[in-house]
């Protein structure tokens, strides 16, 4: 097992906080395994590389030797996550979250070790705490320290509703690091006030309280909002190796670094050597094809990497994705086709030739061939290309 501080090193890589260091250090220095847990509640069938932000962590914690926990939130999914949220969210049924906690397990294995990991659920235990269990739950906080929940505070604020059922996701959270005896909870910035729950609860069960780790929220592909399949700005892990790859290539050169950072397997060091390069000279477009093979081969292969390098090289020769990609920025009150988009950016002379393009093929949106269907919503960003030279990055806002 690596040193304290090497260690110290890689679990604070791309961290927002480690709450509190100084305890996670003393638990470091006992040069035992830890319990290292990272809760996901089963919402949508599939991830995008925004959820595998914590999933590498969990991977670098697994690379230093500890125990890592994917539980699989089967029992809080039916209640609803209601971080960040304006509105009480609709429950899933059981049979949805279940169906979608098994295309989680297949998805998660492209990075972490199966053979080292723990997959629990929490309906595991939660199934068998009676009425009194929860009534003793819900007694270790008041709804005054609820409140205190920035969003929560935001809705009681505006007289908007809040469900009692809502109060109780926060202490399940909180109850699963109990359940598990966890020494490590990670989760994003967002999920700092259940974090701390479970701290407090363990406390009050008698347990050692679990240090916690915070992780950023992954920009999208514009840059600026937070990854989102509803925004658009999203690369999906099970996305055709040649749409990922087309992605990433077409990142925003800001956005390159972070990326490298909370995506990436490659050590710091080297990171900071392609950055060197970059300063030097060197076109930033190949360090990004670095970083969007490496991230291709790790869900697909190093067999369909190598095609998408060599299907993106295809359609360079042919004047594709030059180096200085047009950015443009189009408004609209609702979300437009993308014969429509390609009208108002320029790439065609006008609809009609948009039409004949999207009939033969001669449209792609981030590398894949899109038909009249396409829809391009409000808020996302795509790489559009129309015919063989005309092409531009397009982020389509609210007006």
């Amino acid at each position: 097992m690596k040193s304290v501080e090497e260690q110290l090193a890689l679990i604070k890589r791309g961290a927002e906080e480690v709450l509190v260091e100084s305890e996670l250090v003393e638990k470091l220095k006992r040069g035992q395994p830890l319990r290292i847990k990272a809760g996901f509640d089963p919402t949508a069938p599939d991830l995008h590389l925004g959820h595998t932000v914590l999933i590498n962590k969990l991977r670098q914690f697994q690379d230093l030797g500890h125990q890592v926990i994917f539980l699989i939130g089967d029992f809080t999914g039916m209640i609803g996550d209601p971080s960040g949220k304006s509105a009480t969210r609709p429950p899933l049924t059981r049979e949805q979250v279940l169906d979608n906690a098994e295309t989680y397990k297949a998805q998660v294995f492209k990075i972490l070790d199966p053979a080292k990991t723990e997959v629990a659920f929490n309906s595991t235990w939660m199934d068998k705490l009676t009425p009194a269990d929860f009534i003793r739950l819900a007694s270790q906080y008041t709804v005054a320290r609820m409140l205190e929940r920035d969003d929560f505070h935001k809705r009681y604020s505006s007289n908007q509703p809040i469900a009692i059922h809502e109060f109780l996701y926060p202490l399940v959270q909180g109850y699963d690091s109990v359940a598990l005896q966890a020494d490590v909870e990670l989760g994003g910035t967002d999920q700092k006030f259940n974090l701390l729950m479970g701290r407090e609860l363990q406390r009050s069960y008698g347990q050692e309280s679990q240090c916690i780790v915070t992780m950023p929220l992954l920009e999208g592909l514009d840059g600026v909002k937070k990854m989102s399949k509803s925004l658009g700005n999203y690369v999906g892990i099970q996305e055709a190796p040649g749409v990922m790859y087309g992605k990433l290539v077409s990142i925003p050169d800001s956005l390159m670094w972070r990326y490298f950072e909370l995506l990436s397997f490659r050590s710091m060091a080297e990171i900071e050597e392609f950055k060197k390069d970059v300063e030097r000279g060197a076109n930033p477009r190949d360090i990004k094809i670095k970083l969007a093979e490496e991230i291709v081969s790790r869900f697909h292969g190093e067999e369909a990497a190598a095609n998408a390098h060599r299907a993106a090289g295809n359609r360079m020769k042919d004047g594709e994705l030059p180096e200085d990609l047009p950015e443009l920025e189009l408004s609209s009150v609702e979300d437009l086709p993308i014969s429509a988009v390609l009208n108002r950016a320029g790439l065609v002379k006008n609809a009609a030739v948009a039409r004949d393009l999207l009939g033969s093929g001669g449209v792609r949106v981030d590398g894949a061939v899109v038909d009249r269907g396409f829809i391009f919503k409000i808020g996302s960003v795509h790489v559009c290309q129309a015919g063989k030279k005309a092409f531009a990055r397009i982020t389509l806002k609210a007006e």
